[in-house]
């Protein structure tokens, strides 16, 4: 042939050439009429077809489609009806929403699940609106328990009562004076106890304040009956432990009630040896039906713990595709309801109180440096302006130690910055982890223990977006309610549910609709090291998603709260429907 080519044509040369071509032709014309001898087999059918929806894929190649398939937990396809329809096979179920809102699974990227179990099963003091109202709720759930046994609740929160000082025990302890009583704070940095609780653990009015820590004392110097931060382990110390099977009820419980809200997953914001070791459990037994990303609980008391964990090396995409453990979760300072968050500057309702570092920062570099060494990710809890100033400090020097490319480091919360530290999370490549619901809740009262010159830095998501990270959205449960579309309104409108205030709390720090959903969707992949997994609703990816009865997108943001979860599903079967 290359002869052929390389020399000029004679005639006869041409003539053969002009009929091999026209032969060719001829061959590429008819053979369509014929057997397809070199057509593409068809795709395998799918499992599931979606159809009649309206899709928000978080994909920016294909944004907004009508119809999804899914093959072996996998999203096959994402397009139109006729395109899906095209992969159905006899077995494939197909479901027509009717219209209805398909987004991807949305992720809380800050939840405490053990914590959400046990809040279930105690009494639940969200809401309470005085002392006298706790120790009612209390006695209304408790009366008549065996004289000496513990009695747990949670959700107290004195800023939304009518006194705004910390309770004082009388009252407690004159309604339950036969068992100890120990109720956490709504943000489970303080806890609320009766004489008998602080009897068995010897607290006295000698008893002195721990490192990180503060007991609420009345003016004679005796403990009041509130323990904040560090202080609270001179009680919880004598609390008898939950068996190994009420934790993991309560596991369980947990993760049905974040599936009923429309969650796919959670990033678990510090789990204990046994909670992972249920995870464990849960997911050889195929029974997580969940994205669980475990954080390592990594406090001064638990560095055994840890430092058994982080020798097995960090792990992702167990059992499934259910469970990750390859981040380490620290604390650097309290929170703002308990003033316990670490502050620059002194409270402005409490002129010689600047919070708690209950972690000193040689501490914090220390487990930088450590996990930067053996590929774990750092996670670390900071709400005051010094606790995030110290966290940044330590993640700095840690990095200049040993540098690492794509740590992905972070800090949970990220409340309260000073102004000048908003750039450095870009700098050093550190996420803003935060929770949109904490503002609406915070912002009738934060002001007065910040100041007016603190607020532009407080819950300040478009300055930091601005700067070019991103922020993974959660609620902090049970700190606050489960129910993600809550962060979602929060982030848009800056407004609690009776959209107050008028116009939003500093309404240029707002997100847009497409950065909050981003928010509960992407970012918190991105933040977990699964954004090529999880996320989105794009082709290769697991089968996340959940379906709405409203379409949070478009309509107003009055209505957003109002919305209702159809269905969740994992890997493309559903975890819940609503009857």
């Amino acid at each position: 042939m290359n002869r052929l080519v390389n020399r000029p044509l004679d005639q006869t040369n041409r003539h053969t050439l002009a009929a091999v071509t026209l032969s060719i032709a001829l061959s590429i014309a008819i053979a369509p009429l014929h057997a397809p001898l070199h057509a593409q087999p068809s795709a395998a059918p799918v499992d599931l077809i979606i159809t009649n929806a309206r899709i928000y894929t978080v994909d920016d190649s294909r944004p907004v489609v009508s119809a999804l398939a899914v093959r072996g937990g996998r999203v096959a396809f994402v397009g139109d009806a006729r395109g899906a329809m095209a992969l159905r096979g006899a077995q494939t179920r197909v479901i027509d929403l009717g219209g209805r809102t398909v987004i991807p699974g949305m992720v809380d990227a800050h939840g405490h699940v053990a914590g959400l179990g046990d809040a279930l099963a105690i009494v639940d003091l969200v809401g309470s609106t005085s002392v006298e109202d706790v120790v009612a709720r209390v006695v209304a759930k408790f009366d008549g328990k065996s004289a000496g046994q513990w009695i747990a609740g949670r959700g107290w929160d004195q800023n939304r009562w009518g006194d705004t000082r910390f309770p004082a025990h009388d009252k407690l302890s004159a309604a339950l004076p036969n068992n100890p009583v120990i109720l956490t704070r709504v943000d489970g940095h303080a806890i609320f106890v009766n004489k008998q609780a602080m009897a068995l653990a010897g607290i006295t009015a000698a008893t002195k304040d721990p490192e990180g820590g503060q007991i609420i004392r009345d003016a004679a110097g005796n403990p009041s009956g509130v323990f904040v931060d560090n202080a609270m382990a001179l009680v919880r110390r004598v609390v008898p432990a939950q068996t190994r099977d009420e934790v993991k009820a309560n596991v369980v419980a947990a993760i049905a009630d974040a599936q009923h809200w429309g969650l796919t997953g959670a990033h678990d914001a510090g789990a204990s040896e046994q909670v992972l070791d249920i995870y464990e459990e849960l997911g050889r037994t195929d029974e997580m039906r969940f994205r669980m990303y475990a954080m390592i609980s990594g406090g001064r008391t638990e560095s055994a713990m840890l430092d058994r964990l982080i020798a097995k090396g960090p792990r992702s995409a167990l059992y499934g595709g259910t469970l990750w453990i390859r981040s380490i979760k620290l604390y650097a300072d309290g929170a703002m309801g308990s003033r316990g968050a670490a502050l620059l500057d002194p409270y402005s309702d409490d002129a010689k109180n600047n919070g708690l570092l209950v972690s000193d920062p040689a501490f914090l570099k220390a487990i930088s440096l450590k996990a930067l060494k053996t590929g774990f990710q750092l996670n670390t809890h900071a709400i005051g302006d010094r606790g995030n100033r110290a966290t940044l400090d330590a993640f700095e020097a840690a990095l200049k130690e040993v540098p690492v490319a794509d740590h992905r480091f972070r800090i949970e919360h990220a409340q309260i910055l000073n102004y000048a530290d908003i750039p450095r999370f870009a700098q050093l490549g550190v996420i803003p982890s935060m929770q949109a619901s904490h503002q609406t809740s915070d912002m009738y009262w934060v002001g007065s223990r910040l100041g007016v010159h603190r607020l532009p830095g407080a819950y300040a998501w478009r300055s930091l977006l601005n700067t070019g990270v991103v922020i993974p959205n959660g609620s902090d449960f049970p700190v606050e309610y489960v129910n993600p579309l809550i962060s979602f309104h929060s982030a848009i409108s800056r407004q609690d549910a009776n959209e107050f205030p008028a116009g939003g709390w500093y309404p240029e720090q707002v997100m847009t609709r497409e950065e909050a959903l981003k928010s509960m969707t992407i970012w918190p992949a991105y933040a977990a090291f699964q954004e090529n997994e999880l996320g989105s609703l794009t082709p290769g990816k697991y089968a996340d998603f959940t379906v709405l009865d409203q379409d949070i997108m478009r309509v107003p943001t009055s209505l957003v709260l109002k919305t209702r979860v159809v269905s969740t599903w994992v890997g493309g079967k559903a975890v819940y429907e609503a009857k």
